[in-house]
This record gives structure tokens, sequence and C-alpha cells, in this order.
């Protein structure tokens, strides 16, 4: 009886402080719209980022930094590829919706290399761009995965618990250049 009052009391403090948002006229109201929905999401966001890592390899002063993003532009065309896979296997056409997350994130990149002269320091900020990308990736796909099993979407599932693989490892290549050598360089 207490959690129902404390509940009612929620909603209403909630409703009085304007805090309940309306939802727009096509939201979700299933699980598997929801889950279409983000895949949309995430296929607008690897794609931009493919758009966005050859930037981000060219203005990388060490090769071994340069020669990450570009690895891992090749593996985000695979990615990209896998999800239009997993959209065939439910049923829906591939297509993208902005991404605000992935927007927002790819352009505090950029506000980084105009905040940095080439060089180390610039290459330590490119590494922690990436991987703020690449934990926002891990995000979503770890949720997609939970989404795709709870649904039944098992091939789906697979598919994209493989691509969550790959940007773990992304992210733990980040890691170990950043701890290893530029952030070492940076530091003088």
């Amino acid at each position: 009886m207490k959690t129902s009052t404390k509940n009612n009391e929620a909603k209403t403090l909630s409703k009085k402080s304007g805090i309940v948002v309306t939802p727009a006229a096509d939201a979700a109201t299933e699980l598997r719209d929801f889950f279409i929905d983000s895949l949309k999401d995430i296929y607008w966001a690897e794609n931009a980022l493919a758009g966005a890592l050859p930037k981000m390899a060219a203005n990388a002063t060490s090769g071994a930094l340069a020669s990450t993003i570009m690895e891992h532009l090749a593996i985000t065309e695979i990615q990209v590829a896998r999800l239009e896979r997993v959209f065939e296997l439910i049923g829906k056409k591939a297509e993208g919706k902005k991404c605000e997350a992935m927007a927002g994130l790819l352009k505090e990149g950029d506000s980084i290399l105009e905040e940095t002269a080439p060089g180390a320091v610039r290459d330590a900020g490119i590494i922690a761009a990436s991987q703020k990308i690449e934990h926002y990736e891990i995000a979503t796909y770890g949720t997609l995965c939970a989404f795709a099993k709870t649904l039944g979407e098992n091939d789906s599932a697979k598919l994209l618990a493989q691509t969550l693989a790959e940007e773990k490892e992304a992210d733990c290549l980040l890691n170990d250049l950043a701890l290893a050598l530029v952030n070492i360089v940076a530091a003088g």
C-alpha cells in the first residue's frame, strides 16, 4: 500500500512541476517500435562516423593513432552493412534517423581539433573524443542486443553482439594507445 501511495505522490508532483513529457504523435508504443527506431538512430550514427573518421585520422600526429582510426573506418563500414542485414532480418528498410547524440559527439570532436595545436595533445584529444563515441556505441549496441533477445530476434541479436564486441575492442585499442604512448608524449 505504501508503494502505491508513493507512486501516486510522485505522479502528482511530476504533473505539478511540469516534468511529465507529452509524447509525440508517432511515439513508440511497443518495444519492437522502439527497437526499430533505435536501429535507425545507430544506422545514421555509424554512417556519420564513417564520414568523420578520415578527418580524425588526417589530424592525428601519431602514425599509430591514424592507423588505428583508419582500421576502425574499415570495421565501421562492415558494421553499417551488418546493420543493413539486421534491418533485412526484421523485414524493414534500412534507413537512418538523425542521432542527436552522435551529432553532438562529432561536433565535440571538431571542437577539440580547433582547440588544440597539431601534436600529442591533439592526439590525446582525438583519443578522448573517439572513446566517448565508442562508449556511446557500446551502450547502444548493448541495449539493442537486449531488445533483440527479448523480441526473439536471435539472428539480429548475434549480429548486434558481434558489433558490440568490435566496439569494446576499439575502446581497448584506443585506451592502450593513450596509456602506452600518446598521453606520455602529451605530458611532455
